[in-house]
């Protein structure tokens, strides 16, 4: 028993190897980018050229990133389904920090569509999520971003046959000190201001300065599905109220709308854009051409956020 009991734990161990190897290599483990026992540097990140929205050039380790805690993500501005909700996402971290942006902590959005995504296209893009300064976005040479992703661990290994196929997590970390953290596009917003904010910014301290007690915390609220799809990947751009941000307050908007039709728009709405939609189309210009993004949801799916929306305007009619 013991002997396999070994056998197992070495096996976990070389599994573990490979994968770390796997995540972040080029050749190599990422323990081996910098001498011993030093952060990943300037030996590690490809110091590739990249050239931000107003046209001006950029170094990727020694311009961008060097000495500084950022977020870095890979989008391409025609996307029609994970890019929309990770910009919008990342843009409520960014109001979280605001005061912070371009001084000590810096977004980067990397476009992997070169030949789409000009300086001028990309201005366009950051104009429509009205963003602020801290946030650049980028372009640069296709097999340069390519292997940028690589080495941060954020290329698709399986290949990429579209760009609809590229890996949509992103990262965050600290150069100084060598700390990096993969994420997801629905982290909680509040979270990702706190590990960039402080858990990644040493003797830096959230906005109001003090630390919450594990006693003071309320009681998790029970919510189900729907609300919890609600939060994660439609709150980004729309309040439950009648107030708009990037898309418009969903406040009765069951009501408002056909339900046939807007089980369609929810489920599938790049197509009904392509098909020029009349509702489609004036919704898409009235809110600075931002793309509702397909979020490849199910029916039921669908018809569940659906009546979480009525009943948020109509608390009575599923009370029973």
């Amino acid at each position: 028993m013991k002997k396999h009991n070994v056998v197992r734990y070495l096996q976990g161990k070389i599994y573990g190897c490979l994968l770390i190897c796997v995540m972040f290599a080029l050749g190599a483990c990422p323990t081996w980018a910098a001498p011993k026992d030093s952060p990943w540097g300037g030996d590690y990140f490809p110091n590739i050229e990249l050239t931000d929205q107003d046209g001006k050039k950029h170094k990727f380790y020694d311009g961008l990133i060097k000495d500084k805690v950022v977020a870095i993500n890979f989008i391409y501005t025609h996307c029609g389904d994970s890019c929309p909700v990770e910009t919008a996402n990342l843009k409520r971290v960014y109001a979280l920090l605001e005061d912070r942006m371009g001084k000590d902590i810096f977004f980067y959005s990397i476009s992997i569509d070169p030949k789409h995504d000009t300086p001028r296209v990309l201005k366009e893009y950051s104009e429509r999520f009205k963003v602020g300064h801290g946030w650049t976005f980028l372009t640069g040479k296709k097999a340069d971003t390519i292997l940028l992703r690589k080495k941060l661990g954020l290329y698709n290994s399986e290949g990429e046959k579209k760009l609809s196929d590229h890996n949509t997590n992103f990262i965050i970390g600290n150069d100084n000190s060598g700390r990096w953290v993969k994420k997801t596009p629905y982290d909680e917003p509040m979270t990702l201001a706190w590990a960039l904010g402080y858990s990644l910014s040493k003797n830096k301290i959230m906005p109001g300065g003090k630390h919450a007690k594990y006693t003071d915390a309320k009681p998790l609220p029970n919510i189900n599905k729907a609300e919890e799809m609600f939060r994660y990947r439609c709150s980004s751009c729309h309040s439950l109220g009648r107030g708009s941000g990037l898309g418009p307050g969903l406040y009765g908007v069951t009501l408002q709308r056909d339900r046939t039709w807007l089980k369609r728009w929810i489920k599938e709405p790049d197509k009904m854009l392509a098909e020029k939609d009349p509702i489609a189309i004036d919704l898409y210009n009235r809110y600075n051409k931002v793309l509702m993004p397909n979020l490849r949801l199910n029916d039921s799916d669908v018809e569940a956020l659906i009546d979480y929306l009525d009943s948020t305007a109509n608390p009575n009619r599923h009370a029973h």
